[in-house]
């Protein structure tokens, strides 16, 4: 499994081979990342040789051969969908905000008839669930969620958390997998469903 930044360079370099017929410079990939220094792309190319992804030539200017096998199996079968930031899987933090940013996720966490998204999970609440502190979540846009689900909830209208949700009567309760976190109940007017989680990409 690839980590966030390698497979943005990844598919970067897929793109730019497939539009132009060569691969991108150095000094290309790294503004197209936004990194300062082009020792951050050495060590991402490094990790993505390591990981079977790409083939490097040593001395030669845009030496790359892509794996043709990760190609077929992480790119083709993959969709683009928006990457919207992080949120909490603790601590609520304010509330997302809109980014056009997109990133690749396989076909099988999603649907053709669904709007999705995705969030970078920070903190550790939803551990128990095997939700951890990094994880990218694919969340099914919806306003809707049963009791037992794993939402996206927004909070007083300025607060975001990923929590399992729990519904009562006269009362709503956002519950952690975590045995250092408490739940924590809301009136139903207090608490917004942003959407459910549909799968998640594992960073390692």
């Amino acid at each position: 499994m690839l980590t966030l930044k390698q497979k943005k360079l990844l598919d970067y370099i897929t793109l730019y081979f497939d539009k132009n017929k060569i691969f991108p410079t150095f000094e290309e990939m790294k503004l197209h990342l936004n990194l300062k220094s082009k020792s951050g792309i050495h060590k991402l190319l490094s990790a993505l040789e390591e990981k079977g992804a790409i083939n490097r030539v040593p001395h030669k200017a845009r030496a790359l051969k892509l794996n043709n096998i990760i190609r077929m199996n992480e790119y083709l079968d993959q969709k683009k969908i928006p990457f919207l930031g992080r949120i909490a899987a603790g601590n609520p933090i304010e509330a997302i905000t809109g980014s056009f940013e997109q990133i690749s996720v396989p076909n099988y966490l999603i649907n053709n008839k669904d709007e999705h998204f995705t969030l970078e999970v920070s903190g550790d609440s939803m551990i128990d669930e095997g939700i951890f502190d990094g994880d990218i979540v694919v969340i099914k846009k919806t306003n809707i969620a049963n009791t037992g689900d794993v939402v996206v909830a927004l909070i007083d209208e300025n607060e975001v958390t990923l929590k399992r949700f729990r519904s009562y009567k006269n009362s709503i309760a956002l519950e952690p997998a975590n045995k250092n976190y408490k739940t924590r109940i809301f009136g139903n007017e207090r608490v917004k469903i942003q959407g459910k989680l549909a799968g998640l990409i594992r960073k390692f």
